[in-house]
């Protein structure tokens, strides 16, 4: 899974609008990446799967998966070991929100930086066309609470893609080696550096989210 992640960024990130880039700031914060993870059996579980582990996977075992149920546009959904998970986007409505721009003085054109206040994943710069609406999860017949917080500054999440006319995923949803905890992971490509996110889910409670961004950029 890993190296066909690597493929897929490589054959696909590709970054042209580097002059853009450098002209405005990138003010997103760096706490939920993968290098603050202090929990040290998650920090190794997350390693196995992400991209911001990459440098500490040498050598462990995949993680077991769930089955992909569904997906489409709009969502995708995932079931096994009594775990139901099912991410879905909706629009995203401009005018309902608050867009806080950086114009840059000697160009005089303006980047998106901050929806309602808070620095954002998705196309950074640029006005969103999609947001995540939701992240459902039932284990064992117990809905566990995933706040908005966990979600509500990541934006134009693309769930599958076409290779040969055949539609493929590269989310998915992990297990623990001892079943207690699941690791919802979504990545997002994009020009420019894509961003990936991990909400990790332990005995049927939302523990905590790990976000990294900027991928193979050139």
């Amino acid at each position: 899974m890993r190296s066909l992640l690597l493929f897929i960024l490589l054959a696909t990130t590709l970054y042209s609008n580097a002059q853009d880039e450098a002209q405005f700031p990138d003010v997103r914060s760096k706490k939920d990446a993968f290098s603050r993870v202090q929990q040290k059996d998650i920090r190794s579980d997350i390693s196995c799967f992400s991209m911001g582990g990459l440098d500490e996977s040498a050598g462990k075992q995949p993680l077991r998966s769930l089955t992909m149920t569904g997906v489409g546009s709009d969502s995708i959904a995932f079931e096994g070991n009594g775990i139901q998970v099912k991410i879905k986007a909706g629009p995203f409505d401009a005018s309902k929100h608050k867009l806080g721009y950086y114009t840059n003085a000697e160009t005089n054109k303006k980047y998106l930086v901050r929806i309602d206040n808070k620095p954002f994943f998705g196309d950074y710069g640029h006005v969103p066309d999609t947001k995540i609406q939701s992240v459902q999860v039932l284990w064992g017949g117990d809905t566990v609470a995933i706040p908005y917080e966990a979600y509500g500054d990541l934006f134009n999440p693309i769930f599958s893609y076409n290779e040969n006319g055949v539609e493929k995923y590269i989310n998915n949803v992990y297990l623990s080696a001892d079943g207690n905890r699941a690791y919802i992971y979504m990545l997002k490509r994009e020009e420019g550096g894509s961003y990936e996110v991990t909400w990790v889910i332990e005995n049927k409670q939302y523990i905590r989210r790990v976000v990294d961004f900027g991928f193979l950029k050139n």
